[in-house]
């Protein structure tokens, strides 16, 4: 454990903290992936489930006064009711896309003729089409689709203007829309799949149900766990590596340590051309004891 002493400094001690917070990351990101797969598996036999179902009636399937945040057991049930289309209330919302396409999802109330009206998504509006909405059949009709329920802002959604009348909103928020609706709105909406009479020239477009697929979740949950199982082992990888590497931290020591255990030369050490010491003094040039001088 000696030869791993290099362990101890600050760059390795804060390159071991950045590398272990990344892998509690992505396991965390792996675990929410599989959530997801969850979600999506639920979400997926709800839809399979509520599709065998018989449609109904509105008020039998979904009970009169059901609170907003009471109405997960009757999603994507599907439904009719008979009304007329109160256009001067539709709504557009904002920022949807279909086969790729940028636009708006056309939201209009079907007045039930009790006081009551339902909010209808008729389908998708192509961007290029929205100061142009088509117009609803006039008289009375019969609409099919399925329930969905109010829709919400997430923690970064954008926000809805909380007073006037808002002709474009950024999603189906039945509160929202009541504040500019006479008729007290059903505490879901439906997504048109059908209707009588039936619509002509094929805008706005029906929407499509999700697809019943556990989608990119589960492999996106492998890759991260094996992002952080390579983390580990790079790190790990790393450490073995400076610590066996001639020039790692860890030799280059020892080579200091053996340099001045065993009285070798300082590396400042010089030697004069003519192989003597650089520091040693000279010899003195004076006449041997004895000798006459020549001048005497």
């Amino acid at each position: 454990m000696n030869g791993y002493g290099f362990l101890r400094k600050p760059r390795w001690i804060v390159l071991t903290i950045v590398v272990l917070s990344l892998v509690v990351l992505m396991i965390n990101l792996g675990f929410w992936q599989l959530r997801r797969l969850h979600e999506r598996q639920h979400t997926n036999a709800a839809i399979t489930s509520a599709q065998a179902s018989v449609e109904g009636p509105l008020a039998s399937v979904l009970p009169p006064a059901t609170a907003l945040d009471a109405t997960a057991a009757y999603e994507w049930r599907a439904v009719t009711a008979t009304g007329t289309y109160d256009v001067a209330r539709q709504v557009l919302v904002r920022n949807r896309s279909q086969d790729s396409l940028p636009g708006f999802h056309v939201v209009t109330p079907l007045d039930l003729g009790d006081g009551h009206a339902l909010l209808v998504n008729r389908g998708f509006l192509p961007l290029a089409q929205e100061n142009a909405p088509p117009l609803p059949a006039s008289g009375t009709v019969t609409v099919v689709g399925r329930l969905r329920p109010t829709q919400t802002r997430g923690a970064l959604g954008p926000r809805d203007p909380t007073e006037g009348t808002l002709a474009a909103v950024a999603r189906v928020d039945i509160a929202r829309i009541q504040q500019q609706t006479p008729q007290q709105l059903e505490p879901m909406y439906i997504e048109l799949t059908g209707q009588e009479p039936a619509v002509s020239g094929g805008v706005p477009t029906a929407i499509p149900l999700p697809e019943l697929d556990d989608g990119p979740h589960l492999a996106y949950a492998v890759q991260w766990f094996l992002f952080s199982a390579l983390a580990v082992l790079g790190l790990m990888a790393l450490a073995r590596k400076t610590a066996r590497t001639p020039g790692g931290e860890r030799s280059r020591d020892q080579r200091r340590s053996r340099s001045a255990g065993k009285g070798l030369p300082d590396a400042n050490f010089e030697r004069s051309p003519t192989g003597t010491d650089a520091n040693t003094a000279p010899m003195s040039d004076a006449t041997p004891a004895g000798a006459s001088s020549p001048d005497r």
